[in-house]
């Protein structure tokens, strides 16, 4: 069951509310509705669900009904129309007690600005929130230090936002969110008001941060760049709507109409695109069965000048080259293990292309790609240039 799922949730400001709805039905556009009725549709029907631990991202540009969509989620602006789950619970009709209730046990938002009190050290603002819950001083200071710790500001604990930069002002947001430990994060263009450089900081952080605390995240920008480094699926909106939800790889792949396709258009797909897009089916022998005349064989056959070793369970165990099957069999050695190398490099299948660029360029082999230490491809320089070709086509861009 996902942790959150919306469905059908739309956001209409104005008067005539009702009329709005009843045009949206019959397929008007938001501008058509809005000269209309003078009601604007800011969330049109959105329709979707986030799994446990999921980092889920909901991008748009200025006024695509981005922000108001996340403070719909946990209703502090209150849906028009549609059904808000958490945990499988619909909170959209909760009373205030209740909502508060579901807030405090499951839900914690981190806001662009920071929103810091400035009269307060950075442990009172990251305890602030249990502090409303009347909890136990204590207490509440100990999992303030232990969140704080987390984001690397443990030894901050008496300073003042003021004292601070923007980026450990931001860390501080986070940690106030953290302490409270929440099932669910909710990050409002969080980054969006820092400097590149740190901007890109704190997005290590957080991807580091999430590999260890596996929260479920829904992750509001602007930035599409920071959606595909961060977003383990995308939803991209436009004019309130959603226009295309999938992993960053489906979006840059097969975009869902003319607006998504232009939309990332201009994006470095290195950067996005991984291992598992370009890997070709290894040629192997297995040390368990196999000798130097058989590596040789292959290899003649194959046209290749090495090949990788492996067990009968595919567990990499390294490779072999002809030179040195050809030197084996000179000796008579017959077996692969005294001749075998392990100085092969290996990635898993989501490694960025970006980043393995460096690594083929240096590697006089071709680079193994390995999942739960089998092996699943290989991959070579002809490969990584192609794949990355071929994605331009997909896309018109050539």
């Amino acid at each position: 069951m996902p942790v959150i799922e919306v469905k059908g949730l739309t956001k209409v400001f104005g008067r005539k509310t009702e009329e709005a709805l009843s045009l949206l039905d019959e397929g008007l556009s938001k501008e058509e509705i809005l000269n209309k009725t003078g009601s604007t549709v800011a969330v049109n029907q959105a329709t979707f669900s986030v799994e446990q631990g999921e980092f889920f991202v909901i991008m748009g540009l200025s006024g695509s009904g981005k922000s108001t969509l996340i403070r719909l989620i946990n209703r502090l602006i209150e849906p028009t129309k549609g059904n808000i789950f958490i945990d499988g619970k619909d909170i959209s009709n909760l009373d205030k007690k209740s909502l508060r209730d579901v807030r405090r046990e499951k839900l914690s938002m981190v806001f662009q600005r920071f929103a810091l009190f400035p009269h307060r050290t950075i442990l009172e603002n990251a305890e602030f929130g249990l502090e409303i819950q009347k909890m136990d001083k204590t207490d509440r200071r100990e999992k303030a230090k232990n969140a704080l710790e987390m984001v690397g500001l443990g030894d901050y604990l008496e300073q003042y936002p003021g004292q601070l930069s923007g980026g450990m002002q931001q860390r501080v947001g986070l940690a106030r969110a953290l302490t409270n430990d929440p099932e669910i994060l909710l990050m409002d263009e969080a980054f969006s008001a820092l400097d590149p450089l740190i901007r890109k900081d704190m997005q290590d952080e957080l991807i580091d941060l999430q590999a260890k605390m596996k929260k479920t995240i829904i992750f509001i920008t602007h930035d599409l760049d920071e959606a595909l480094r961060l977003g383990d699926r995308i939803a991209l909106m436009r004019d309130g709507s959603i226009v295309q939800i999938g992993t960053p790889e489906e979006i840059l792949v097969n975009p869902a109409n003319d607006y998504v396709e232009k939309f990332v258009e201009d994006v470095d797909r290195s950067k996005v695109l991984t291992a598992k897009h370009v890997m070709k089916r290894p040629e192997t022998i297995n040390i368990e069965r196999h000798g130097p005349r058989v590596a040789l064989e292959r290899m003649r056959a194959e046209g290749i000048s090495s090949i990788l070793i492996v067990d009968n369970d595919r567990k990499l165990q390294g490779y072999v080259t002809a030179d040195d099957v050809l030197e084996a069999r000179k000796n008579e050695v017959t077996d692969l293990k005294e001749i075998l190398r392990d100085d092969i490099q290996t990635v898993g299948k989501h490694k960025p292309m970006n980043d393995i660029f460096n690594m083929i360029c240096n590697s006089p082999i071709p680079i193994a790609v390995v999942e739960n230490e089998k092996l699943v491809g290989i991959l070579v320089r002809g490969a990584i240039i192609a794949g990355l070709a071929s994605e331009g086509r997909v896309n018109g861009n050539d």
